[in-house]
């Protein structure tokens, strides 16, 4: 680049007000000062600032110090460390540089589409200035390197024409001159038969000359007078010999071209099933490029590219290997117990505590707290909701899976474009009681046992026993964002309203709630909103009397497990559905299998 083309550029660039967070360094010469001061000046300008870079689906957009100079773009993780090499540059002579069409912040710096930064600005100004100045600065260089290209490129322009020119006939090209230059011939040809035939008569009339003379005209040097009319007979005759012979060699090249024709037209075939299928690769491999290197535009977001079929695929991919991880670490857990030889803590080791409590199950603990009249609302709404029938109210419900003792049903509803589905689920167990379910589905001591996607379970406040405020993260699973939620869980005995047969009834309700708000704990969440409800009944052989003793094997456990869950952020709503349909069936048998394992060897509790 040239001391001018580079003081152009950095000219205009000054004329763009810098951001406050981008600093332009000027260097402009006095005009007593020499050429080669100001060559030198110029090429020391630099534009620097931070903005924020992708760096990857892990830790996503990181702030960097970026720095263009001679140029060159290059990042730093911070100002402090710009004088100890830089991590990553990029030349701007075949960079491209691209606004974002839909992310007002967002630009990126593409090279021959293997390299790709993305960046974020603060502001939509300072994405602004930023690209300006970096187009024209590629502008101006690349205006030098072409006046270079033309300068030493003349002679090659002039091959490649002749080459083209060459190469770009095709037979039936071919065919069209030749017959043109047939045509040519035959025009000469009349204008020669026509000449002949002038030359022709007026050697006649020196013949008869001659015949009338008794003596033969001497030509000279012994010389006899030519037979000119045999000589333009065998001339003429010779001519038409080679125009039939052109003709032929026509006809002839007719025939190739024929089959040229149909050989070209299967490579041309060829061609097409090889582009389609090369096509369908560069599709394939796009898509393994995705899911292995996910940069942001495939991120769940307002802007996400990410197809909606591959947007599941991912999830499932990440569900699977989370469950895989879960089933390894519970194998891990089982067999340091029995190495160590461990005993659970029995239930009446349990009963003893806070839980052994008459008001345990009431909430007459909770029932000065701000949150009861909610909670005790929401409990009583939960539990007529799921006394409720399915497929006979006419409200829509329909079946999703039927395996055989669980039955689960769904309406599919959406708010703003979020799904909402309602979930009903009726689930029939042995071995356990009502109590021992719920339970082990509201101590959150046992929730990392059962629950394969959470990450972290903080109690925000012990309002009772029986009363917890929650905020529970769960794990990230790429393409999705990360998400957390805020609740409070409630468990309760119910007194009223028992099934025939059934001797007690236990419910725990969860419920979001904007109470004591608090943040996520990486500030990234998606915070997810809730209300579930699992209620159980415990039902005992027919005939049976109070007093008698009882067996694991007499224990029958009715659920009725619903759940209402606005998951937020901007997941397709297709791959939710498919997600739900695959995991909530999953869910109900890992969580049952759970609780009977966990109380086969346990006294039972009521």
């Amino acid at each position: 680049m040239t001391a001018d083309s580079t003081a152009t550029a950095q000219q205009r660039a000054m004329h763009t007000p810098p951001p406050s967070n981008v600093v332009t360094d000027n260097a402009v010469g006095s005009q007593s000062e020499s050429s080669e001061e100001e060559e030198y000046l110029d090429n020391s300008v630099e534009l620097r600032g931070y903005l924020s870079k992708w760096t990857n689906y892990i830790y996503g957009w990181q702030p960097r110090y970026i720095v263009l100079k001679d140029g060159t773009l290059s990042y730093y993780k911070s100002e402090s460390e710009s004088d100890f090499g830089c991590r990553g540059a990029i030349s701007l002579t075949k960079a491209t540089i691209k606004a974002h069409e839909s992310d007002e912040l967002r630009f990126d710096v593409v090279v021959n589409n293997l390299n790709n930064w993305c960046l974020r600005a603060e502001t939509s100004e300072d994405r602004m200035h930023w690209v300006e100045v970096l187009q024209l600065y590629k502008e101006d260089t690349g205006s030098t390197d072409t006046t270079s290209l033309r300068r030493h490129g003349s002679t090659m322009s002039l091959q490649s024409n002749t080459i083209s020119l060459a190469s770009g006939g095709s037979l039936k090209k071919t065919q069209r001159n030749l017959r043109e230059k047939v045509g040519e011939l035959e025009t000469f040809k009349d204008i020669l038969f026509g000449q002949i035939e002038t030359l022709q008569r007026y050697f006649d009339a020196c013949s008869e000359i001659n015949k009338s003379n008794s003596t033969p005209l001497d030509l000279g040097d012994g010389l006899k007078a030519i037979d000119f009319k045999g000589e333009s007979i065998t001339f003429r005759a010779t001519t038409s010999g080679v125009l039939s012979t052109l003709q032929h060699c026509l006809e002839i090249i007719a025939e190739s071209d024929e089959s040229w024709k149909r050989k070209l037209e299967r490579e041309i075939d060829k061609r097409r099933r090889a582009e389609e299928q090369n096509k369908k690769f560069k599709e394939e491999i796009e898509k393994l490029k995705r899911l292995s290197y996910p940069g942001p535009d495939f991120e769940e977001g307002p802007h996400s590219t990410l197809p909606e079929d591959e947007f599941f695929d991912a999830v499932e991919t990440g569900l699977e290997k989370i469950e895989e991880d879960m089933q390894l670490r519970f194998k891990l857990k089982l067999q340091s117990q029995i190495s160590q030889s461990l005993v659970n803590v029995p239930h009446e080791a349990v009963a003893e505590g806070e839980e052994a409590r008459e008001e345990f199950g009431t909430g007459a603990e909770a029932k000065t707290h701000a949150l009861w009249p909610e909670i005790d609302r929401v409990c009583k709404e939960q539990l007529h909701y799921a006394r409720e029938g399915v497929g006979q109210d006419g409200n829509g419900w329909q079946i999703f899976a039927d395996e055989g003792e669980i039955k689960m049903y769904k309406r599919e509803e959406e708010v703003n474009g979020m799904v909402m589905d309602p979930l009903k689920a009726y689930h029939t167990v042995q071995g356990v009681t009502a109590r021992e379910m719920c339970h082990y589905f509201f101590m959150p001591e046992f929730r990392n046992d059962w629950e394969t996607t959470l990450e972290d379970c903080t109690i925000l406040e012990k309002i009772s026993a029986d009363t917890l405020l929650f905020l529970q993260t769960h794990k990230r699973i790429w393409p999705a964002s990360q998400r957390d939620a805020q609740f409070w869980s409630h468990m309760r005995k119910i007194n009223d309203g028992l099934e025939p047969g059934a001797t007690d009834t236990w419910i725990v309700c969860n419920n979001s709630t904007e109470y004591a708000k608090q943040q996520s704990k990486n500030g990234k969440c998606v915070r997810i909103f809730l209300t579930v409800i699992l209620a159980c009944q415990t039902h005992l052989p027919e005939g049976y009397v109070k007093g008698q003793p009882l067996n694991r094997d007499d224990l029958t456990c009715k659920i009725t497990y619903c759940s209402v869950v606005n998951p937020g952020g901007w997941a397709p709503a297709s791959a939710l559905r498919a997600v739900y349909k695959r995991e909530y069936p999953k869910f109900l048998k890992r969580f049952t299998g759970y609780v009977i394992d966990q109380c086969k060897d346990k006294p039972i509790m009521f």
